[in-house]
């Protein structure tokens, strides 16, 4: 056990440090994170909540070391820690639908301190589909849409779904090792992007998912009921539909590897063409300098603007997990009343209290 008070650090020990402010003092609500990238989304998340009563603080779970990730969140966390003055915020990864599969999943599905993204992490959110023709004008400050990336990203969800629900399958089982996560991210690479065919990529998705499948098919003759099972589960349950796969698969592959390689192809055309417009439309030399100078310090990073994008809040995922903190501060804000009630009521009246007799 740490000397230090802060190395004990627990919601009853900020709810004791909130109680010894002035009446009129917000509520600290600590809340701890994986990592630094997470800082930003989870305070866009809770900083809508905050008003005169309460704020939050958003932490990562060491100052002393570089222990990162949730399971650090988790085992300093969840013992017991965890209550309504400090909460534990995390990516769901496989946890949310793998369905307590794992000791972790349990502990996360079943903790109302712990919230997670629904979707598979924070990068899933920030590669929402609707939002990313606006992450491209951002970068290039131009509003000529080349392809329709909606529609890309969508055809790329539902040529990956069928497969998808084979890995989800796996991990509900002990024998996901003969399906892994990293084996699901080799399959559904783009395999390269052409801004002239994009549907080539897609062609070539749904080629290497439908000989996967095949091959799972008959490595599990006789899964196709809980296959089937489980899809309807996914989509009714879940509410994880063909075109919303994205959101669920792993957060770092769909950004690193899907993501940025595509928007880097669209970007680089766009800032091309806008620079072609400044030479076309320059009078002289210096102007055509000045103005390409101008544009080029204007211009932004890819993967700065997608950790940056907050267009994720119009999705479902990021709905439902509203939706959890605003239940999570409603109850607490109904057992803080009902504390009040029960105080009043233990307090003795002025008539019992002369009633009773001298000593």
């Amino acid at each position: 056990m740490s000397k230090r008070l802060t190395g004990n650090l627990s919601s009853q020990y900020l709810e004791a440090a909130n109680r010894l402010r002035s009446k009129n003092a917000r509520r600290k609500i600590v809340a701890f994170v994986e990592s630094y990238d997470d800082v930003f989304f989870w305070r866009t998340v809770l900083g809508q909540f905050e008003d005169q009563t309460r704020y939050f603080e958003v932490m990562l779970p060491s100052h002393k070391t570089l222990e990162r990730g949730k399971k650090s969140v988790l085992m300093r966390l969840l013992e017991g820690k965890v209550g309504k003055d400090m909460i534990a915020c995390v990516d769901a990864d496989y946890d949310y639908l793998i369905k307590g599969a794992t000791e972790t999943s349990k502990r996360i599905l079943s903790n109302p301190y712990v919230f997670h993204t629904y979707a598979y992490s924070i990068e899933n959110l920030q590669c929402y589909a609707s939002s990313l023709h606006n992450v491209c004008v951002a970068v290039t400050l131009n509003d000529r849409q080349i392809i329709d990336l909606y529609e890309f990203v969508r055809q790329y969800s539902v040529a990956i779904f069928p497969l998808f629900v084979w890995s989800i399958w796996h991990y509900r089982r002990p024998i996901y090792t003969e399906f892994t996560i990293s084996d699901f991210n080799k399959v559904i690479e783009l395999g390269g992007f052409n801004l002239g065919n994009p549907e080539a990529s897609i062609q070539n998705v749904r080629n290497k998912v439908g000989k996967r499948i095949a091959a799972l098919q008959r490595q599990h003759p006789d899964a196709k009921e809980s296959y089937l099972a489980l899809k309807r589960e996914l989509i009714e349950d879940y509410g994880i539909t063909p075109d919303t796969t994205y959101l669920y698969i792993q957060g770092h592959h769909l950004f690193d590897k899907t993501i940025v390689p595509v928007l880097n192809k669209i970007c680089n055309r766009l800032m091309h063409d806008r620079e072609m417009e400044i030479r076309r439309q320059s009078v002289h030399g210096t102007q055509m300098r000045n103005e390409l100078s101008c544009y080029n310090h204007s211009v932004q990073d890819i993967p700065q603007m997608l950790k940056k994008n907050t267009g994720y809040m119009q999705s479902q995922p990021y709905k439902w997990l509203v939706a959890d903190v605003e239940r999570f501060l409603n109850n607490t804000k109904q057992q803080k009343t009902a504390k009040k009630e029960t105080e009043k009521k233990d307090v003795p009246t002025t008539a019992e209290t002369s009633d009773s007799p001298e000593v």
